[in-house]
């Protein structure tokens, strides 16, 4: 079974119990895939078992600090670890310019022997294609935040199970095809817009477009108790509501 491990459950200020929103997609067949890397996730990738190697697709589903800011690091400390295994992102051109630029003011490309990168330009639009491999066909659909970004929809070839992930943003029509019939929906639940949904606004959704399961992440931790934000949703979403937490493995 395919799995999906949460690296980080945090909005934009985290703490030392919540990293920065981000996860790992772990399928049959397929090296893992990475999704946004606010921090740097090696370490936590290395203690469950991963090899850095194996990570080969990094999405980044927008340019804010708490998505990107740890690729620098991430891409130093694979190369200092003698990485030879290509690197390839996949993001908007929003994004992926500006990740370029930042990776120039580290100037990586004068770094010795660096392993080879690459990246793919995910068009702004309904349904857009992002990547393909054995486990997973994975598409995109802009929301609305504040910059440029995307959500994800990622169907799980072996199991026909479709998960959606709604990343920053708040209600917008985009989400109803994104998330159309999703056995797990992870929402974010940073609070309400601009820019941001309510664990009750992420009910709806989950409500509206049958989805089989929610998941709350990007949520308030900083001198903040979450665990409310269950019951908010509760009240507005008959299914089964979790609230993500560092570590948790949730089995697509």
């Amino acid at each position: 079974m395919a799995r999906i491990i949460v690296l980080g459950s945090a909005a934009a200020v985290n703490d030392a119990q919540h990293d920065y929103t981000h996860f790992l997609l772990i399928g049959e067949h397929s090296t893992p895939v990475l999704i946004d890397a606010g921090s740097n996730p090696l370490g936590k990738i290395k203690d469950i078992g991963i090899n850095d190697e194996d990570l080969q697709d990094v999405i980044l589903t927008h340019f804010h600090p708490d998505h990107v800011a740890g690729v620098p690091n991430m891409m130093m400390h694979m190369w200092l670890l003698g990485r030879v295994a290509p690197m390839r992102f996949y993001g908007l051109h929003h994004c992926l310019n500006r990740v370029q630029d930042m990776m120039n003011g580290y100037g990586w490309h004068e770094y010795p022997n660096f392993f080879p990168t690459a990246f793919h330009y995910v068009s702004e639009r309904f349904n857009a294609p992002v990547m393909e491999n054995d486990d997973f066909i994975i598409t995109s659909y802009p929301v609305k935040h504040f910059v440029p970004t995307i959500g994800l929809r990622i169907f799980n070839k072996i199991t026909g199970k479709i998960f959606a992930y709604s990343c920053d943003t708040e209600p917008t029509n985009s989400l109803l095809e994104l998330a159309h019939e999703a056995d797990i929906l992870i929402h974010e639940a940073a609070g309400p817009p601009p820019g941001h949904s309510t664990a009750r606004q992420a009910a709806q959704l989950a409500t509206q477009v049958r989805a089989k399961s929610l998941y709350l992440i990007h949520y308030q931790v900083w001198n903040t108790d979450p665990a409310p934000l269950v019951p908010e949703a509760q009240a507005a979403y008959d299914g089964p509501v979790t609230l993500c937490k560092d570590f948790d493995e949730i089995i697509f």
